[in-house]
């Protein structure tokens, strides 16, 4: 297999292509894209930091946290509670229904629980930790990640330039409930700017 096709290549099974077909038809494509480049971005990191080969490292339960960590946002969200929680217990549910054990139900849990939370997520076990970096590497936070490897995420799934939509789905997410919307979270934050815009 060549470099440029290791970097790419997805898990497969049952579970992963599960994750898979869940996001694809709930959410939007750009989200997906969002989702799969987190994914992708997470594995490298893990392989920049030697980590790739640490017992506590699962791809396949690194691939569901990144795939599913924005359920939230799409149509099988009910809007009753932060996006992130319920990102988490849309995972979880699917994770259980596949017969995954519980504590690491728990771990892919508390990993998109945690995925917007900066300074706690990188405490909380490696799962945690690189679904938290997957996610802000695709949003634009640095990264000592070689630029080559990451161009070629890139360009295989890419990003529109000045693309809002995961901000936009946060936005009319945290406007269903006030318990969407939280004091200090992110979506209170996005939407307190929104109205401001006018």
């Amino acid at each position: 297999m060549d470099a440029m096709h290791a970097v790419l290549t997805l898990p497969t099974g049952p579970l992963a292509e599960a994750c898979l077909s869940l996001a694809r038809t709930t959410e939007s494509a750009p989200i997906l894209d969002h989702s799969i480049r987190s994914f992708l971005y997470a594995r490298l990191l893990a392989e920049h930091e030697g980590s790739l080969g640490d017992e506590a490292y699962d791809e396949g339960l690194l691939f569901a946290a990144c795939i599913l960590h924005d359920l939230g946002l799409g149509t099988g969200a009910p809007g009753e509670a932060r996006f992130e929680v319920e990102s988490a217990d849309l995972a979880a549910a699917l994770l259980n229904e596949y017969g995954v054990a519980a504590p690491d139900v728990d771990r892919v849990w508390e990993a998109i629980a945690l995925h917007s939370s900066l300074g706690i997520a990188e405490r909380r076990g490696l799962l945690a930790y690189l679904t938290q970096r997957g996610v802000f590497i695709d949003v634009g936070h640095h990264t000592h990640i070689p630029l080559e490897r990451l161009h070629v995420v890139r360009n295989t799934y890419p990003r529109p330039a000045d693309d809002r939509s995961i901000r936009d789905a946060i936005v009319e997410h945290a406007s269903r409930s006030e318990a969407a919307a939280p004091p200090y979270s992110v979506a209170a934050e996005l939407l307190s700017q929104k109205r401001a815009e006018g």
